[in-house]
């Protein structure tokens, strides 16, 4: 909580839901695939597209595996044919002046086990910085995973208190 801010993590407020859409796939072709995978099923399963959200925090390996990633959510053929959603749940072209714009993982580093820790924090404070609404945050990991996790920035009414948040809002 900063100030008037909360910071609520959900992945939707109308339809229950696990928390975060962990992924896995086969490392074979698809090894660092797996942020693409993961956002498109989040943002599918909010109702969101990539312009609804304001911030990406994207964990790069390396660079080229975030062109891959990028390549694959704007692909019609890649949602229907690899991940199985219908053509419109295509993310779309990631704005790149939302994504990663303190500096991503190569840039600041990565806490080896606290890379999770760093995107939540960075994504939290971005949106606050500049009063955005929906934050995605994705990371690949060892063997075919990842994980996407879908901030939302809830602001007070003016003139009312933050109501502090005792747990993560996972709905």
């Amino acid at each position: 909580m900063w100030g008037r801010h909360v910071i609520t993590f959900t992945t939707s407020q109308l339809q229950p839901s696990p928390p975060t859409p962990r992924i896995s796939q086969d490392p074979k072709d698809e090894l660092l695939l797996g942020p693409a995978y993961a956002t498109t099923r989040l943002l599918h399963r909010n109702g969101l597209t990539a312009r609804d959200v304001d911030v990406f925090e994207i964990h790069e390996a390396f660079a080229g595996q975030v062109g891959a990633n990028l390549k694959a959510m704007d692909s019609e053929a890649f949602v229907t044919g690899k991940v199985g959603l219908p053509a419109s749940a295509k993310v779309g072209a990631i704005p790149l002046e939302k994504m990663n714009a303190w500096g991503g993982s190569l840039a600041i580093g990565h806490p080896f086990g606290a890379t999770g820790t760093r995107l939540i924090t960075t994504s939290a404070n971005r949106l606050i910085k500049t009063g955005g609404r929906y934050a995605v945050l994705t990371a690949c990991a060892a063997g075919g995973q990842a994980v996407a996790m879908l901030l939302e920035r809830y602001v007070a009414p003016a003139g009312a208190a933050a109501k502090p948040v005792i747990a993560p809002k996972m709905a």
